[in-house]
């Protein structure tokens, strides 16, 4: 990726698609912090976000609000702050990374996951978190306080139960479609249950916006390491806006027509692509005001592995 390419196609997408300061933060502590521990001095995020036209004072406002919602927690040394993932925070963006580095799922043996709310033991407020965290693990609503997947979802649903306070106020169930007459399967609702279509939308917008990239990639040309970064960010932050909206079905409710693995394959292709140079451009970043940087955390090194 040459610099002349790939600077004129940088600025491009960020003229016509900046993306907004806190949400970029989140992108670049989970692609490029998380894996290195996810602690950072405030200096070295604002130097990071800055190739992106992102002021200090809206780095500033960002991880303030970040450690507001529990993602981060702050701490200082003399004049400098430093923000880490909170514990709450890591293990979120351990499932978010999960999901989005990991090859869409392909096999199912036709289990379906249910979850129930015992409503007379759950607050307005649990209920409310529940349904957020769940529908954000890619649950349908099917009824009244009842959910579903297509799959085994134990080990999210532990950590979602627990940390919204519902444990002992739900049910969990496997269940499985019944060729009852007059009975409707789940798997004829799945166009129902999830906005597939819009999310079918949002790949192909993905998909074309990344491929006029790949057109104008040298591969034998040098990487400059900021435009690799840049991109990388880049390519992650619209990536994850569209997979985290996927409810990651099996290939068997999806059909061969689904542009999801298309838009993974591509994805994987140009980080793999960039994956040196930009963490060399974080390194160099990061020892600006640290005499050492971590080495990317084992459950990290998976990514776009498959």
């Amino acid at each position: 990726m040459t610099a002349p390419i790939s600077r004129p196609w940088i600025a491009r997408q960020l003229t016509q698609d900046p993306p907004r300061a806190k949400s970029l933060v989140m992108t670049v502590f989970g692609d490029a912090l998380a894996p290195r521990g996810g602690a950072v001095w405030l200096g070295s995020l604002i130097s990071l976000l800055a190739p992106f036209g992102i002021s200090e004072r809206a780095v500033r406002t960002s991880v303030f609000r970040l450690v507001e919602e529990g993602w981060l927690e702050a701490s200082r040394s003399g004049r400098r702050s430093q923000y880490r993932l909170s514990a709450q925070g890591d293990k979120r963006f351990l499932r978010a990374h999960q999901r989005v580095y990991a090859p869409p799922s392909r096999d199912w043996d036709g289990q379906w996951t249910l979850l129930m709310m015992l409503s007379d033991q759950l607050s307005t407020t649990q209920k409310n978190a529940l349904k957020k965290e769940l529908l954000w693990e890619g649950f349908a609503l099917i009824g009244n306080g009842v959910f579903t997947y297509p799959g085994d979802k134990a080990e999210a649903l532990t950590e979602i139960v627990s940390r919204t306070g519902a444990r002992n106020k739900v049910l969990l169930l496997s269940a499985t479609d019944q060729p009852v007459a007059g009975a409707l399967p789940l798997t004829t609702l799945a166009h129902q249950l999830w906005p597939l279509k819009a999310i079918s939308k949002s790949y192909g917008q993905f998909l074309r916006r990344f491929d006029a990239l790949m057109a104008l990639q040298d591969r034998d040309a040098e990487i400059d390491p900021e435009q690799a970064f840049v991109v990388r960010t880049l390519l992650i932050h619209a990536y994850r806006r569209v997979q985290l909206h996927d409810p990651q079905l099996p290939h068997a409710l999806l059909g061969d027509s689904w542009p999801g693995e298309t838009a993974y394959g591509l994805c994987r292709s140009i980080y793999q692509q960039i994956l040196s140079a930009s963490d060399q451009y974080v390194t160099t970043i990061l020892q600006q005001e640290q005499t050492s940087v971590h080495a990317v955390r084992a459950e990290y090194r998976q990514r776009f592995a498959a």
